[in-house]
């Protein structure tokens, strides 16, 4: 059955006549030179939400010694974001609605920007409320682009959510791998060097710029039906499926960045090499969350894809528990294509299991918000079990354990169906086969 055209139309693309009216967009999404633009607009977003974040880590130990902070208290300036992602998800449909896709990206790109100035400031303060800052503009970014991605791209689902992942892993490995470098070749102090993140955030900015100007013309009834935002979808299994293969690998993925670097120093590798294995992994992450939503449905169904990707990641993590520091790239090649692609198809789940944009914003919203709530604590619970039993054998059983219901809820999550929610007087069937998914 073919999805409600009508309701894709009523997206989110700003309009001169009503807040509900920027909702609207052709439903044939777009094409040609217009297609390549909106492409590399979402290319260039995507590029910006993570290296401000992903930045602190390699100079963490400068950030503590300059600041005087704790360690406890240098780790929240990386849980604080997560946490930002999670709470913070829910007034990104709701933005969305209010003053239209794009002009709300354009305000997530300004927060990056503001947010990244506070952090020049020398106060522990401003390095903190600047953190919040940029981890509420990506939190409203993270759950918009889906939606964005399935109004305009309706027809390359699977291409377009493989770029957006792709770019998000490309982000966090130049930052994770350049960030240093950059530092000691420029003699720039922490705050200058993190500052220069922002100057992507600009480009962005600058780009989608012309973007907020666009005006779109729509019926009076598709104009009413985006005003109205789709409730109770938590009522759906199939969207806790989709939240919950969504926070399981987040909770994998970050509790894995975070202690992966401790556990081969402590198998005596270097600190050096430690890091630059952690980079190494995103770089593999990169291709495999491209081929992921590529392959759906070609070559294999998406279930059996996200089986496959658990598997990897099972295969490294048992791996760097009995021969950490021996095999080392081989561990986190297997790694860095699992969880490119676990990432890349938690992304194409919530654009493909949604019926239009608005569904789509609000079951983003819904996965993100309990699944990056749920990862901030992974690190946290990671840390804690290994204080309390002394080695990495017990956590890394954990990492292991926890792939079981991630299979479980991306099997649930890949079925070809639509979730349903409340919206006003228009209802979308239950359970309707989804004609672009072709897994």
């Amino acid at each position: 059955m073919t999805p409600d055209r009508t309701a894709t139309r009523a997206a989110d693309a700003p309009a001169a006549a009503t807040p509900a009216a920027a909702a609207a967009t052709p439903a044939t999404g777009t094409g040609g030179r217009r297609a390549l633009y909106a492409g590399t607009g979402v290319v260039l977003l995507a590029l910006n939400l993570r290296p401000a974040l992903v930045a602190v880590s390699p100079l963490a130990g400068t950030i503590r010694d300059a600041s005087g902070m704790s360690a406890a208290a240098t780790s929240l300036l990386t849980a604080l974001p997560l946490l930002c992602f999670g709470l913070l998800a829910p007034l990104a449909p709701w933005l969305g609605r209010r003053f239209g896709t794009e002009r709300s990206l354009l305000g997530t790109m300004a927060l990056i920007c503001l947010g990244t100035a506070l952090r020049l400031l020398d106060s522990v303060v401003a390095l903190f409320a600047g953190t919040v800052v940029i981890g509420a503009g990506i939190a409203v970014a993270n759950v918009l682009l889906p939606g964005l991605i399935k109004r305009d791209f309706p027809a390359r689902t699977g291409l377009m959510t493989g770029l957006y992942s792709m770019s998000l892993f490309g982000g966090a490995a130049l930052a994770a791998g350049v960030t240093v470098p950059v530092q000691q070749a420029t003699g720039l102090d922490w705050q200058a060097t993190l500052a220069c993140w922002g100057g992507l955030a600009v480009l962005a900015l600058l780009f989608w710029l012309p973007r907020t100007g666009r005006r779109t013309r729509v019926a009076r009834a598709a104009a009413q039906e985006a005003a109205h935002p789709v409730r109770g979808l938590w009522r759906d299994p199939l969207a806790w499926q989709v939240t919950g293969y969504m926070g399981l690998q987040s909770l994998s993925y970050y509790a894995a960045a975070a202690w992966l670097p401790t556990m081969l120093t402590d198998a005596g590798m270097s600190a050096g090499d430690a890091g630059w294995m952690l980079s190494f992994s995103s770089l593999l992450g990169i291709a495999g969350s491209f081929l992921a939503p590529v392959v759906v449905g070609r070559r294999l169904p998406a279930g059996v894809l996200a089986a496959f990707g658990a598997l990897l990641c099972a295969a490294a993590f048992t791996g760097v528990l009995l021969a950490p520091a021996e095999g080392a790239y081989l561990w986190m090649v297997l790694l860095g294509l699992g969880q490119g692609a676990a990432i890349s198809l938690a992304l194409l789940f919530i654009v493909q299991r949604a019926p239009d944009a608005r569904h789509t914003a609000q079951l983003s919203s819904t996965a993100q918000c309990f699944g990056y709530v749920l990862a901030a604590t992974g690190p946290a619970v990671l840390g804690a079990v290994h204080d309390a039993s002394g080695s990495w054998t017990v956590p890394l059983a954990v990492l292991l354990a926890l792939l079981l219901p991630q299979v479980a809820a991306g099997w649930g999550a890949a079925r070809p169906r639509h979730v349903t929610g409340r919206q006003g007087a228009v209802r979308s069937p239950r359970a309707r086969r989804d004609p672009e998914d072709p897994a």
